[in-house]
């Protein structure tokens, strides 16, 4: 029998957001470990969250993994960066002065109960963010009356363009399963110069946060095999549902890994939506 497991990544973190995602989990196998990683140019931003993961319909408390051993590896020189358990946020943090550089490959390695994991990724460079807009719109069909923001901005790379927008709203990530974000080059990019506009509206005095970041392939394909599974409605006509592919792998053990490991710049910007702007 199959059943969903909540795995909580990236809970109590900034701002207090909090991304809930779903996965698929047998309730015969045992339970796995779920890591959250996140490496970028903002030291503020960097951490690994560790957690099990639980069956849908068990009702005991996220259990967190506190005794892990984590650090990341720059590969160019063999430095190691520790990460050590904060109780305060839950998850493990380096130094704040460490941070990604441009150019350099990172490995991620968490040993934890006789097991190790292992995921590596590089720093890509920034695409550059121009200017954030917004314009008042009256209701129409399929489209809300309020504020609609866009992007402008320009992508000048042509290769490795895969890129997630996270929006925060008045301190609360937007985290429903049509709220991610993701696009890459598929069909062109001259769409961001021309500005992206947002999907949803805004109020007034709504306080609005966009973070822009350039992922490695293999989490921009965990974040599209993952809202493909939240999309997924256990009918007739839909796939079996599946876990999406962590990039995070086992090279001590045979136990799995739940999560993934995301190295990448992030650009910020944060509006007051205000019409006398408009």
């Amino acid at each position: 029998m199959i059943r969903y497991a909540v795995i909580f990544l990236l809970s109590l973190t900034l701002m207090s957001c909090q991304e809930e995602v779903f996965l698929v989990l047998d309730q015969n196998e045992e339970r796995l470990p779920v890591i959250e990683a996140l490496w970028t140019d903002q030291g503020v931003y960097n951490e690994v969250k560790m957690s099990l993961s639980k069956n849908y319909y068990d009702s005991m408390d996220l259990e967190i993994i506190r005794d892990a051993q984590v650090f990341i590896r720059v590969k160019s020189s063999g430095r190691v960066i520790p990460f050590n358990f904060i109780t305060a946020s839950n998850s493990y943090r380096p130094h704040p002065s460490e941070r990604a550089r441009v150019g350099e490959t990172y490995e991620l390695n968490v040993v934890w109960n006789d097991k190790a994991y292992q995921a590596s990724g590089m720093m890509l460079a920034a695409p550059i963010v121009d200017s954030v807009t917004w314009k008042f719109e009256e209701k129409r069909l399929f489209r809300e009356e309020g504020f609609y923001i866009k992007v402008y901005g320009k992508i000048p790379f042509t290769a490795d363009n895969n890129y997630r927008i996270r929006v925060i709203e008045n301190d609360t990530l937007k985290n429903q399963r049509e709220d991610y974000l993701l696009f890459d080059d598929t069909f062109g990019l001259q769409f961001f110069e021309k500005g992206l506009e947002l999907g949803y509206s805004f109020k007034e005095n709504d306080r609005v946060r966009l973070e822009l970041y350039r992922l490695n392939r293999d989490a921009f394909e965990y974040l599209n095999q993952l809202v493909n599974l939240l999309f997924n409605d256990g009918g007739l006509f839909s796939p079996p549902p599946q876990n999406p592919e962590s990039n995070i792998k086992a090279v001590k053990g045979n136990t799995p890994a739940l999560g993934f490991f995301t190295v990448s710049p992030i650009l910020s910007r944060t509006v007051l939506i205000q019409a006398k702007y408009d």
